[in-house]
Formats: C-alpha cells, structure tokens, sequence
C-alpha cells in the first residue's frame, strides 16, 4: 500500500473528551472517528487490527470446538420477559417498539436468544456439549460513555455459549474456554491477567475476567505475590482484622456539633477512625436497610447486592434517611433504629467500645457495643478490600493493580435454560435441563487495551500480531531515482513474501514521515537516505526499540525476514 493512497487523516490536536490515550491516539492516529457520543466508526488502519484480532479469536474458538453463527441483533422482548431480564436490566438496554408497537431491544448480550435457538433445535444427550459463537456488535446505553472505545454504546464482541449434560461437562467447558482465551491475550501480544470476578448483569454463579494491566484501567484489582490468587475488588474475600481486645465501658451520648464526617469526628473525639461505626442507608427496591461498617472502611455495594439481593440498590435519599432515624445523615447510627434491617461488616461483630451517630443532629453515642446496644439481621463481607490486606488463600499481604476487562468467562449453570426450558431427554429417556456457560471477548475494547498498554511520548507500539501493517518502508527523498528504485524494489520484495507493507511515496521531509510512522505504530521502518547514497547501507528501526540498525543492503530483506520469523516462533508457542 502507498501511504498517499492511504485513508489515515492525522490530527495535531485530539479533542479534550479524549481522557485516556488510547482514546487520544486512535483519534490523532487516524484509526477512528466519533460519530455520535460512545459511537465510532472504524477507519482502514482499525479495521485492519480489527481483522487480525478477530483472526486470532475465531481460530482459537475452531480449534476448541466452538462453531461460528451470527444472531439478530433485535431481539424479541418475549425473550427477556420470559427470562426475567426485561424488567430487571436496567437503563443500559436499548428498547424500542416496531410498527405494530411490538417491544424490542438491540442486543447488549444474547443468553436469551441462543437458549432459544438451543431448545428449538436440540433435543437429545448425543447432540451435547455444543459450543456456538459470534462476533457482532453489541448496544448498551451507558449512563457515561468515555474512553473512547473502552466504555462505548455500541462495540464489537465475541459471544460463545456452552451446553452441556451437567455441572461436571460444564467444568470442562469453562475450563476449555479459560485456556483459550490465555491463549488468544498472548497471541494478541498483551500483558494479562485473569481475575476473580462478579457475574453481574448477565449472572451465573462463577466467572473469571481477563484484565490487561493499564494504569488507565477502570477496574481495580488485587493479587497476591506468593500464589496465584487474583480478584476484581468487588468480589475479592475480605479476610476480618480482629478488633483489640478490651472491656466494656458504658453508653455514653457526646455533643458533636456539626461534626458530621467520620474524620470530623474522629479528630474532635481522638479516636482512630477503626473505632467507629459507619451507619450508611439503601433503598433496595421498595425497601430501606442500614449498612454498617468500620469507620476506615468502604462498603462494596456487590457484595452488599449479593446478601440482601434487590432489582435497585442504591443509596436512600436524605428524606428516606430522616424518615426511618428521625435525623439527617451525618449524625445517624444503629442504636434505637427499629423497624428496619440492619445488615453488618463482619468487622463489626467484634467491635468494643465504638463511636457511631445518635440519630439525633450534633450528638454521636461512645462506648457502643453490638448485641448488647443493637441487633443485627444478618454479618456478611461486606467492604472493599485494600492493598497490604491479607490473601484468602496464602495470607501473604496483598498487591493493588489496574486493570481493563477485555474478556469474561461465565458458568451460568441452569439460569437461563430453567426460565426458557431449554432441556433435553438422556439415555434413560429423562428430561434434564441443559447446563450453561457463555464466554465474551470485546474485541474494539482489546484494540484500547493494546493501545493502553503500547505507547510512548510519540505514539501507539503495536505488538506485531495486531499491527495493521507490519513494516512501513521510507525513502528519505522521492525524488532521488537511486533511493526510490531501491525503496521499491525492497517494497516490491516484501509483498512477494506476503508481508503487510507501507512504501511511504510522499514528498515529505524526513521528520515527517518518521513522526507519522510512530504515531500509527507500525512495528518495523525501513529508511533509505543518505547513508545508503553513501555506504550502500540501510536503517532499520524497531518501533519498540530506541536503536536504529545499519543494516548492508544486499541483506535487509533476510533481516526483515528474520525478524518477522522470530516473532511468528514467539507466537507459536501459544497456538
């Protein structure tokens, strides 16, 4: 391909929305181009990375045994209300209405719709497991699109769905799934790792989310240095600090005037912050809990949704607040709270002698003790957990990472073929039903991910399996016949061999093509000049390196050669 024929409009300036650099190069690089808020389209150098993702992914779901079909991307309302999801999904699906005011929703997932298509279709033991996939594009209205293409209303998944005769198939399955998606994050060149998760919207009641690591990523996580243990925030196991021992004192109300914050209480007190309770109130669904954790520490509402489940858990409003402790938020606590559940951090089980609100306004309660001042409904894990905190399985301290999800596995068991029926008759002639996995990789969110984790001050480094072009050749001056004859021939050569090339035929200056060529990130440059007028030598630069070889040029093809073999050797070790 000729640069001039090219279809890649550079920017000097990307546009202040871009927040992350993924977003910032894409736009200044030329590969996208927003067309609506969390809409994008894909310009020619996307959509060569793009293909070489989707590559990848599609072998890897071959050779494991999925097989490839594509569903509609509308999807009955039927479907939904019959799993249970319409009502429950929540603002992020896309709903709309035909002609004849039928309900309908642009597909953000499609565990309905495969079910569906599965129980029509399959009947018998013989015909499992069965492993079916897509890549498509999905639509969920974010409340927030940002990121550019790591947080958008419209991207590009691969969805793959197991059936199999029982959890122990199942297990197969998922594990199968957990290799191959190993397998395609390290052909694709990235820097991983697969965590503990929560299952989310889509449920289930075991999932693994693979994160590349990024400073930038919108997850955090922790991992334990000594094992292999590794969690999303959200769900990983909070290991109970045991509280000091010591004796009982007795109640006793303080004035706390406007004093509301943990920190404001506790330096006017000088008491630590441990030493308190944090009273927080939810309403979840029609119904208003209390919330109850150290005062240095944070509730994580998805453990909170998993101990007392709810279609909407969020916090109550200060009136709702008022209602059910007769005082505005900043001065509430558990002491006197009555007709109403109050569910608690295990933490707080062994707490003495702390300090939480009076539910009365510039008052605070000391010297509180659990069961003996008020009653719990229900101690569960309830706080996010901190890096230092101890690991669940080796008790080593714990270490903080951030991370982008770039895919997710899922043992949804018997969720969705339980409300759809999706069963099928075994060798003894009896109905089961089917067990379930499903399986997503967003491929537009791996071409940020990649871009997260490759760059430099002057662009995107593509990893030589996702790069849309695999060299770029550059004669420093067009003009001159004996270095565009030579840039040519070498051009020329490089097709012949099936590489993916760029002969940069602009009448630029040097500077120029140099600064293009790091801003798309094409691994490898070749550039002819004055050296090789002079020495009959040609430079050859790595985008991820900062040296530049001097290359003879009776050799450059073959070192082009091996170095492109030796990346394929890389490769190889995963497929």
């Amino acid at each position: 391909m000729y640069f001039s024929k090219l279809f890649v409009p550079t920017l000097r300036e990307v546009p202040a929305e871009a927040e992350v650099i993924s977003h910032q190069l894409l736009v200044k690089a030329g590969f996208i181009r927003k067309s609506s808020t969390g809409v994008y389209t894909y310009l020619p150098l996307a959509q060569k990375v793009l293909h070489k993702i989707t590559a990848i992914v599609r072998e890897e779901m071959d050779k494991a045994g999925g097989q490839e079909i594509i569903m509609p991307v509308i999807q009955p309302a039927e479907l939904w209300l019959e799993s249970g999801r319409w009502d429950v999904y929540g603002k992020e699906l896309f709903r709309l209405k035909d002609r004849n005011e039928r309900d309908f929703c642009l597909g953000p997932t499609h565990e309905e719709v495969i079910t569906d298509l599965v129980r029509a279709n399959v009947n018998s033991y013989r015909q499992l497991p069965l492993m079916l996939y897509q890549i498509q594009n999905k639509y969920r209205d974010e409340r927030r699109p940002r990121f550019g293409l790591m947080r958008g209303r419209e991207f590009i998944m691969k969805d793959l769905y197991s059936f199999d005769r029982d959890e122990e198939g199942l297990n197969i399955s998922y594990k199968k799934m957990y290799d191959v998606y190993t397998k395609v994050f390290k052909r694709c060149g990235l820097d991983f790792r697969p965590v503990l998760a929560d299952a989310g919207a889509i449920g289930g009641n075991s999932t693994h989310e693979f994160m590349v690591m990024a400073e930038s990523g919108e997850a955090q996580i922790v991992y334990c240095p000594d094992c292999d243990y590794a969690a999303n925030v959200e769900i990983a196991k909070c290991i109970p600090e045991e509280n000091k021992q010591e004796s009982a004192k007795n109640i006793e109300k303080v004035k706390t005037p406007q004093k509301r914050s943990i920190e404001e209480v506790s330096e006017f007190l000088n008491l630590p912050a441990k030493k308190f309770i944090k009273t927080l109130f939810y309403q979840a669904d029609e119904e208003v809990i209390a919330i109850l954790v150290r005062g240095d520490r944070t509730i994580n509402e998805i453990k909170l949704q998993r101990l007392h489940p709810a279609n909407i858990m969020e916090m109550a409003s200060a009136e709702s607040v008022k209602n059910v402790s007769g005082c505005i938020p900043g001065f509430v606590g558990p002491v006197g709270l009555k007709n109403i559940k109050i569910y608690a951090d295990e933490e707080i089980k062994t707490i003495v002698n702390a300090v939480c609100g009076a539910n009365e306004e510039n008052y605070h309660i000391k010297n509180v003790q659990p069961g003996r001042d008020f009653e719990v409904f229900a101690y569960g894990d309830l706080r996010l957990i901190e890096e230092g905190e101890l690991c669940p399985r080796c008790h080593s301290k714990l270490k903080s990472a951030r991370g982008i999800e770039v895919g997710q596995v899922f043992k949804l068991g018997t969720k969705y073929s339980k409300a759809l029926e999706a069963k099928y008759i075994d060798e003894n002639g009896k109905e089961n039903l089917m067990v379930m996995g499903c399986y997503g990789i967003g491929i537009s969110r791996t071409v940020a991910a990649a871009v997260e984790q490759n760059h430099d001050k002057d662009g995107i480094i593509w990893p030589m399996s996702i790069a849309p072009y695999q060299v770029i050749v550059t004669p420093v001056k067009v003009k001159d016949e004996i270095i565009w004859s030579k840039a040519f021939k070498i051009y020329q050569a490089l097709e012949e061999k099936g590489v993916e090339v760029i002969l940069d035929d602009r009448d630029e200056r040097a500077g120029v093509k140099f600064k293009d060529a790091d801003l798309i990130g094409i691994p490898i440059r070749v550039t002819l000049g004055k050296k090789y007028i002079e020495e009959n030598v040609i430079e050859v630069k790595l985008r991820s390196e900062k040296e530049v070889q001097i290359i003879n040029k009776d050799d450059i093809i073959s070192h082009i050669m091996d170095i492109l073999d030796k990346e394929r050797d890389n490769i190889k070790q995963y497929c």
